[in-house]
């Protein structure tokens, strides 16, 4: 890249020793075929895409020609500012974070969901020490933040029958009470 740029600003100044030997009226008719062209090239492209060396080219040449003059450029000063404010922003800024906590490793996740399936018993405070035991650095909290995350329920609620479970087990129970019934004054 460095290359190309030292051989292009060498070409531009052989150029420029070039114009400085030739004939006035030369100058003038390729003067004009060039504004002819760009007014051309105006009419026909509504954003130009320009390449890093482009930028580097303009910008170099706009110090050199006096601010009167600066209405050849097909750039305006602004945009000239905005490329060096992104310059000096890509080389001065550091990469953005987040903000918050950072998530949860997969690892650590997918271990708390395997111990609290394995051990329907345990609680998101044991399914913790269990962790720290193991030498994972994890809050409580954040145990207690997957298990929810995941559907899976506080321990007590684990383990035993559900709902459906235990009203079909006790249901010839359920239906002998409704039929005992003591008459008091």
């Amino acid at each position: 890249m460095i290359v190309s740029f030292g051989y292009l600003i060498l070409r531009h100044m052989l150029q420029l020793i070039v114009l400085g030997m030739r004939g006035e009226r030369s100058n003038a008719v390729e003067i004009l075929v060039l504004r002819h062209q760009v007014a051309v090239l105006r009419r026909q492209v509504k954003r130009l895409d320009l390449e890093p060396i482009d930028r580097a080219v303009l910008a170099v040449l706009s110090r050199l020609l006096p601010r009167p003059l600066w209405a050849a450029f097909f750039i305006t000063p602004a945009t000239l500012l905005r490329w060096q404010r992104h310059l000096i922003a890509r080389k001065w800024t550091y990469p953005r974070h987040r903000p918050g906590r950072p998530s949860v490793q997969a690892e650590i996740r997918d271990l708390v969901l395997r111990l609290a399936k394995e051990n329907p018993s345990w609680g998101h405070r044991r399914v913790h020490g269990e962790l720290v035991g193991l030498g994972y650095r994890v809050a409580a909290s954040t145990v207690w933040a997957i298990l929810t995350k995941y559907g899976v329920v506080p321990a007590p609620r684990r383990t035993g029958p559900t709902w459906t479970e235990f009203l079909a087990a006790q249901a010839e129970g359920i239906l002998a009470c409704d039929f005992l019934h003591v008459d008091t004054i």
